[in-house]
């Protein structure tokens, strides 16, 4: 009998939908389901049908942290495991040159929280959440929280939030800039494509490119930022995506950034 695939790909209108597919386990994270997902998203990257990336879960839950079945009496350290399956993961996403949606339908807890917050745009279910449930266990936030979090809150608002392991909502998640939009239930999935359509038809290349800037930003010096900004504007203005932009602004119609040279 042949068992279902940890992660579930499908690829619409440009579209690469990732689906974490452990939904017995609220998506609880085991290292297959690491593994294979920073894999289909390496694989996305170097699909050129593929120009936007969500990641989801199915059932009720977006991802539940990781399964501690999976590593109950391993022969492995924390940082070792780490090091093998979370980390390349969130470093992968934020280094493809694609924009990434993590679409969370249901609750995001522990590396499942980490994992919201690094898509480039956060997309929420009336019924998702969001907690660093770490403290809980007597653990340290991981996967990206301790980075991704304060750059959102604020300093002091994320080490409540850790500290207390402390439910957050859609409304607050919105509230509190963790997420751009909240959708029904009902409609979540069709919105979602919907809106990662939208984002499809847009310049992947000079996005690619403005993504790169914001990472490099974070963490650099207006003079760094500045220089940035000037070496990728010229990539930008050298690439077919800006003169067919430039000629569909003179011709008054929409640019069609999806069409090759």
């Amino acid at each position: 009998m042949t068992s279902e695939p940890v992660i579930l790909s499908r690829t619409q209108a440009g579209v690469r939908t990732l689906t974490l597919n452990r939904p017995d386990k609220l998506n609880a994270a085991n290292d297959a389901l690491l593994l294979t997902l920073t894999g289909e998203l390496e694989a996305a990257g170097r699909d050129p049908e593929v120009r936007v990336v969500v990641i989801t879960g199915a059932g009720r839950g977006f991802c539940a942290g990781q399964d501690l079945g999976d590593v109950s009496g391993r022969d492995m350290t924390f940082t070792e495991h780490l090091n093998h399956t979370y980390n390349p993961l969130i470093r992968t996403i934020r280094g493809l040159d694609k924009p990434v949606i993590t679409a969370v339908n249901g609750v995001a807890a522990g590396a499942g929280a980490s994992l919201a917050l690094s898509g480039d745009i956060r997309l929420w279910a009336g019924s998702a959440s969001l907690i660093e449930v770490f403290s809980n266990i007597a653990l340290v936030p991981d996967s990206g929280s301790t980075w991704f979090l304060p750059r959102l809150v604020g300093y002091h608002r994320a080490f409540e939030l850790m500290a207390l392991a402390e439910k957050v909502g859609p409304q607050d998640a919105l509230r509190l800039g963790l997420c751009e939009h909240v959708y029904p239930d009902e409609s979540f999935r069709e919105e979602v494509q919907q809106y990662a359509e939208r984002l499809a038809a847009r310049p992947l290349h000079a996005l690619g490119l403005t993504k790169r800037a914001l990472n490099a930003a974070l963490n650099s010096t207006l003079d760094q930022a500045l220089d940035l900004e000037a070496e990728l504007q010229q990539l930008a203005g050298d690439h077919w995506e800006h003169e067919e932009g430039v000629t569909a602004f003179g011709a008054r119609r929409a640019p069609d950034f999806r069409r090759e040279g």
